[in-house]
């Protein structure tokens, strides 16, 4: 078997395609909650806290300066809004998934609680097991 060919069976099963489609989804996904996070969530939180923009919150460890060849040398900053940013995205995200996971086996157990009703062969054999047993 070829290398072409086996990738073709690997690239054709269906849980390489579901992964796929998932990546492509949860790429989507990734961008509403960025914008819900940076657009909804985040300025009227920072209004709370004092009309911050947490993209801008920074840790200056070394103010720009010039050096003394008279090149500028930048800031030494420790950006931790961008990381509030992300762990508020993170959060929700997480916190939609497991909503999703939640529904989904909610679901599977209602299909597992109600069992089948016996074929009529089973029922027939199980009355003469009984009827043979008096």
């Amino acid at each position: 078997m070829g290398m072409l060919t086996e990738f073709k069976e690997f690239a054709m099963r269906g849980n390489v395609i579901d992964l796929a489609v998932g990546v492509v989804i949860g790429a989507a996904f990734g961008k509403i909650v960025t914008a819900l996070v940076e657009k909804i969530i985040m300025p009227p939180l920072g209004m709370l806290i004092g009309k911050v923009d947490f993209s801008d919150l920074a840790w200056t460890l070394s103010a720009a300066s010039i050096g003394p060849d008279g090149k500028e040398i930048p800031a030494v900053v420790i950006g931790y809004g961008d990381f509030l940013n992300t762990l508020v995205q993170f959060i929700i995200v997480a916190f939609a998934i497991f909503m999703v996971i939640k529904v989904i086996n909610r679901l599977s157990r209602k299909k597992d609680a109600a069992p089948a009703a016996p074929k009529e062969e089973v029922v027939l054999l199980r009355e003469i097991r009984d009827s043979l047993k008096k």
